[in-house]
């Protein structure tokens, strides 16, 4: 299907030139993973291309300083490339700049000759069940953000310390993630770059018991081999697991000889189900996988404080003999799961910016291989020139760091064919101000943006302050100080 406009050889010819004495003026919007595979794919692939990378936050790299958990450090790695690439004599990082209020997409596309949005997905999606507002019930985002140090979640201030007992809504490696750092001996903790009050909290937690609700059973559980190992050999951790969960639906035996990992996943699950103490110790944690079953609604306390008091689940039953899709449905069957927090990892949402064309059912911008469609109909036709997306923003919540990688060569490939195609250059498109027109437009608005030269100097205190604590380094939380340390 040709999706692109035809152009003459002389016309290209004219292009072409145009290009040598004009660079291909890019930017990105964010800074994460699909931000900088990127921007490292376009300067390989354009030698003449200058991009530059906006954030709103003063600190780069996205998912993997606020998003990875804290005693992951060997995922955090890959900053050492997308520093490598933010240091490029043909890149330049503006920290601190806002879409929609530092500058507006449309300036943006005055301003570069291509655009690509890659700020992922920046809310949450809700439940829709009563009590869904009460105290004490948060987003496993938010609570992620907390214990990651991100400046506007500092004073989320989760209450740990009156309930014993936690339900987390949501069976991927997100949910997961917080039962670890829940569960996991602050002692452990202590020595990662887990925020300061973050860690205080958890030091002072009551929280013993910890339940993962999800709607289906364990062989179609989202969580990955590495991610259940690792929490299922936290030292002195019971796991809860009800054998009559473990039955496997003949569609069950289709779909683990199809999916090695899901096969792994499940055997890992029943091992720890038979190998479980019966004889707990009063101060032993415990996890439980609560299986085939979906909150109905939230029960508030008696105390009328608006508080949560624990969770109305309604079992479920898998329906469907098609392996991989089946799909869990109502039992009419019901249960009270007490607890005093409860933190929701059911998904991520894009959220939509002035002048771009959004999917709000998918929760996507329309696109064909990153080219931003006008509208939701699917018609390659209506591509908007020079406006891209690449990451979540592009294929929805889903995948690890790597596979922004692949999300990125695509997007790129995407923007090189529309090179060759002329379709990003014409008398009035080529000469475009890029980045000297973005410091200008930025200054003349009195916006403080921050360069990686500024973020060094950040990094810099960070570690400085961590070493003292024998720590990788300790976050700044607070713009203020962000914004002063990067002078």
């Amino acid at each position: 299907m040709a999706i692109y406009r035809a152009v003459g050889r002389n016309w290209l010819t004219r292009g072409l030139l145009t290009i040598s004495n004009n660079p291909l003026r890019v930017c990105i919007v964010d800074s994460g993973p699909a931000g900088f595979y990127t921007a490292e794919k376009m300067l390989k692939a354009h030698q003449e291309a200058e991009v530059d990378i906006i954030d709103w936050l003063p600190t780069p790299f996205g998912l993997v300083r606020s998003g990875v958990a804290p005693d992951h450090p060997e995922t955090k790695i890959v900053i050492n490339q997308f520093s490598r690439v933010a240091k490029h004599e043909r890149c330049s990082f503006f920290g601190n700049v806002t879409l929609g209020s530092s500058v507006s997409l449309g300036e943006l596309r005055e301003l570069y000759n291509v655009v690509v949005l890659a700020y992922g997905a920046e809310s949450d999606r809700f439940l829709g069940i009563p009590g869904e507002d009460l105290k004490g019930i948060y987003s496993a985002r938010e609570f992620v953000w907390w214990y990651n140090g991100h400046p506007d979640f500092k004073n989320l201030n989760p209450d740990l310390k009156s309930t014993e007992s936690a339900v987390i809504v949501g069976q991927g490696n997100v949910a997961l993630d917080v039962a670890r750092i829940l569960l996991r001996p602050t002692a452990e903790l202590a020595t990662t770059d887990i925020s300061k009050h973050a860690l205080s909290g958890l030091e002072e937690s009551s929280i013993r018991k910890v339940y993962l609700v999800g709607r289906r059973g364990p062989v179609q559980a989202a969580f990955t081999t590495r991610e259940l190992r690792e929490v299922l050999g936290i030292k002195n951790l019971n796991i809860g697991i009800q054998e009559a969960d473990l039955y496997r639906a003949p569609a069950d035996e289709e779909e683990l000889k199809k999916n090695r990992i899901q096969k792994r996943v499940y055997e890992l699950l029943s091992r720890a189900a038979t190998s479980g103490s019966s004889e707990l110790n009063p101060c032993q944690r415990e996890l439980h996988f609560v299986f085939f079953s979906k909150p109905d609604r939230f029960l508030e306390s008696d105390d009328s404080s608006g508080h949560v008091a624990g969770v109305h689940l309604e079992k479920t039953v898998l329906k469907g003999v098609s392996p991989g899709k089946q799909i869990a449905v109502d039992t009419g069957q019901f249960e009270d799961r007490p607890c005093g927090m409860v933190l929701k990892s059911i998904g991520y949402k894009s959220v939509p910016v002035d002048g771009l064309p959004f999917d709000h059912q998918k929760g996507v911008v329309p696109n064909i291989r990153g080219r931003v469609l006008g509208n939701t109909s699917g018609d390659p036709a209506l591509c908007e020139n020079g406006l891209y997306v690449c990451g979540w923003l592009k294929r929805g919540p889903t995948g690890i760091i790597a596979t922004n990688l692949y999300c990125a060569e695509e997007t790129v490939a995407s923007i090189s064919e529309d090179l060759e195609q002329g379709v990003l250059w014409s008398s009035s498109s080529s000469l475009k101000p890029g980045r000297e027109g973005l410091h200008q437009l930025l200054s003349n608005r009195n916006v403080r943006f921050v360069t990686f030269n500024e973020w060094e100097k950040i990094d810099n205190e960070e570690k400085r302050r961590g070493s003292s604590s024998s720590e990788p380094r300790e976050k700044l939380i607070c713009w203020e100080e962000l914004l002063k340390s990067a002078t």
